[in-house]
C-alpha cells in the first residue's frame, strides 16, 4: 500500500506540503489543476509548476484526482469527440510529469452530494452529511447548492460556482438520459481514450457515484459490485480500472466493500479508504476512520487488501474537523493525518502477523 494525500495547491488549501511532510509513510500527493474548466486541456507548465513543489518535499505526483469529464460526453453529444481528444491530449502531458493514475467520475451534474457541511457529532467535532429527508422533499437542487456554497473561504470539488451557474440548462439536457444512455456514453469515452492510456503508462480509476443511487431524477450508474464488474468489461485492460471507495459505496448497507476489494483487487490503483455512521431512516455522516466510530468495518476493508497483495496508491478520503480546525470541510490536516495513522497500524500489525506466520512455518 502507498499512502498519498490530498493536496489543493498553494494558495487554495489550509495544509502545507510542510505539514504532510510529517506524516508518516506518506509518500505523495494527490492534486489537480482545479481551476481548469472540465473539458479543457492542461497546460504542461502548469503540470510541471505542481511537481516542482512536490519535488521540493520530496513527494511524487503519480496519482491525479480528477481529470473532470465534460458533461457533453457524458450526455453523448456531437461536441463530445473535441472534449475527448482535450482529454487525451491532457493524458500524454500527464505522462511526461510522471502520473500513472487518473481518478475521474462520470457522475451526471453533481459529483458528490451532501446536506451539511459541518453537522456535529457527539464530541463536538463536526462532518459532512447527509439528510435523506430534506433531500427528498427538496423541490429546487439549487437549494442545495446554496448550502455547499455557505463555505466562501473553500470551493468544494464538483461544485465550483461556474459550473453550478449552469444548473438548470444541465438539468434540462439530462431529462431524457437513461442509465442505459449513460452506460453508453462511458463506454466510448472509454474506448477512445484507454489506448492512450496504454501508450502511456495511465491507469484510469472511476470513482463510484457518492451516494450511489439516483437523485434529483439523474442517472447515476457505478452503485454496486455488478455496475463495477459491468465497468470493467465496457474495455477489459488492466488500464481500465476503478477507485474503490468504501465511504462512497458503504453508503449502500447492501454493499459488502472488503468483498469487493477481494474481487476486483487487481482493477484497483487507486483506493479512497474512510468510514461512515448509517442510520436507520437513511441518513448517514461522516466519522473517524475507526472501525467502531462508524458503519463499516474499516478493519477488515484494509485486510482485504493486505490478504491481496495491494501495491496500489491509497488516501485517508474525507475527515472531520476536530480541534478547532479552519478548513475546508472533509479536507483538514489533522483527523486526516489520525485516519492514516489508524490505517497503518493495521496494516502494520497484519504485516508482523505475517512475518510471524512465516516464521513459525520455516522452524517447523
Amino acid at each position: 500500500m502507498r499512502m498519498v494525500f490530498r493536496w489543493f495547491g498553494e494558495g487554495n488549501d489550509t495544509v502545507t506540503l510542510g505539514q504532510i511532510r510529517q506524516i508518516p509513510g506518506v509518500e505523495g500527493i494527490v492534486w489537480a489543476l482545479h481551476d481548469i474548466p472540465a473539458g479543457e486541456e492542461w497546460p504542461l507548465e502548469r503540470m510541471l509548476e505542481i511537481k516542482k513543489q512536490a519535488d521540493e518535499y520530496g513527494f511524487h505526483t503519480e496519482v491525479v484526482e480528477s481529470v473532470n469529464v465534460h458533461e457533453d460526453i457524458k450526455l453523448g453529444l456531437p461536441t463530445r469527440d473535441n472534449y475527448i481528444d482535450n482529454y487525451k491530449k491532457t493524458i500524454e502531458r500527464l505522462a511526461k510529469v510522471g502520473v500513472k493514475v487518473i481518478c475521474y467520475n462520470f457522475m451526471p451534474v453533481f459529483d458528490w452530494i451532501r446536506t451539511h457541511l459541518f453537522e456535529p457529532l457527539a464530541d463536538n467535532s463536526t462532518a459532512l452529511f447527509y439528510d435523506k429527508a430534506k433531500i427528498d422533499s427538496m423541490n429546487n437542487p439549487e437549494e442545495l447548492v446554496r448550502v455547499i456554497n455557505e463555505n466562501p473561504d473553500f470551493t468544494m470539488p464538483g461544485w465550483e460556482p461556474a459550473r453550478m451557474k449552469r444548473l438548470p440548462a444541465l438539468f434540462e439536457a439530462y431529462k431524457n438520459v437513461t442509465e442505459e444512455d449513460l452506460w453508453n456514453n462511458l463506454r466510448y469515452f472509454l474506448e477512445q481514450i484507454i489506448p492512450v492510456c496504454e501508450s502511456n503508462d495511465i491507469q484510469m480509476a472511476l470513482h463510484p457515484d457518492d451516494p450511489p443511487w439516483s437523485l434529483f431524477g439523474l442517472p447515476r450508474i457505478i452503485t454496486d459490485r455488478d455496475n463495477i464488474r459491468r465497468l470493467l468489461s465496457l474495455v477489459d485492460s488492466p488500464y481500465n480500472g476503478v477507485t474503490l471507495c468504501s465511504g462512497s459505496l458503504g453508503i449502500n448497507p447492501n454493499n459488502h466493500v472488503a468483498d469487493m476489494v477481494r474481487e476486483f483487487a487487481d482493477r484497483i490503483p487507486f483506493a479512497h479508504i474512510r468510514n461512515v455512521r448509517l442510520y436507520d431512516n437513511g441518513n448517514f455522516i461522516e466519522t473517524s476512520h475507526r472501525s467502531q466510530d462508524g458503519t463499516l468495518d474499516i478493519c477488515d476493508i484494509v485486510k482485504a487488501y493486505h490478504e491481496k497483495g495491494f501495491t496500489g496508491y491509497a488516501r485517508p478520503d474525507h475527515g472531520r474537523q476536530i480541534w478547532n480546525e479552519q478548513c475546508r470541510p472533509g479536507y483538514g490536516l489533522y483527523d486526516r493525518a489520525l485516519g492514516i495513522m489508524y490505517l497503518w497500524g493495521i496494516w502494520d500489525s497484519l504485516e508482523r502477523t505475517k512475518r510471524g506466520a512465516a516464521a513459525c512455518m520455516q522452524s517447523t
